[in-house]
């Protein structure tokens, strides 16, 4: 159950600081808090962290474990790269309501997004996959379903900027120390 703990509250602190919440926050505004947007939200995070945990499973079974832990630092790094670099982007002039779009643009936000890498992580690291992707889907989805709830608000609410940075640092801080461990170098 640890790793489905961990991978909601560190899916749920990526997608907080991350672009699609803002995205989904910004399409609601737009869509007026339109139901098929929630839909499409929830269903990318699952399909998205069901993927992420699949691969990150797959790929950590044919590594050895120093390797495994190596996988992982890099992963880290690169969530927290992702969050500290790239920013919410412009506002869309006109938001699309098309279901199929908004489903293709969100689930490939996560996929490629702070929280699926961290699924990825913690599927690699744990060793289950089901417990990663849910515990991540569910955290991701949480936030989403709060940014669209808030919609045009959640720039004004959320100290963005602030929160992206925190936990970009913390993952960088915590890829550091997982690629030091795996070396050998802390114990």
């Amino acid at each position: 159950m640890p790793s489905f703990f961990l991978a909601l509250l560190a899916a749920a602190a990526a997608t907080l600081g991350g672009r699609e919440a803002v995205r989904v926050a910004r399409l609601s505004a737009g869509l007026g808090q339109a139901l098929g947007l929630l839909v499409a939200s929830w269903v990318a995070c699952v399909v998205a962290c069901l993927l992420a945990a699949w691969l990150g499973s797959g790929l950590a079974a044919q590594l050895f474990p120093e390797a495994q832990a190596m996988l992982v630092a890099i992963v880290l790094l690169l969530a927290g790269l992702e969050l500290a670099l790239l920013g919410p982007g412009r506002v869309p002039r006109e938001p699309t309501r098309s279901f199929g779009a908004i489903l293709l643009v969100l689930t490939g936000a996560q996929v490629t997004g702070a929280a699926g890498f961290l699924v990825f992580a913690l599927a690699a690291a744990t060793g289950t996959p089901a417990l990663a992707a849910a515990g991540g889907a569910l955290g991701s989805a949480g936030v989403l379903t709060a940014a669209w709830s808030i919609g045009a608000e959640w720039e004004a609410r959320v100290p963005l900027k602030l929160v992206r940075f925190a936990i970009a640092g913390l993952l960088i801080a915590a890829a550091l120390v997982t690629a030091l461990d795996a070396r050998g170098i802390l114990g």
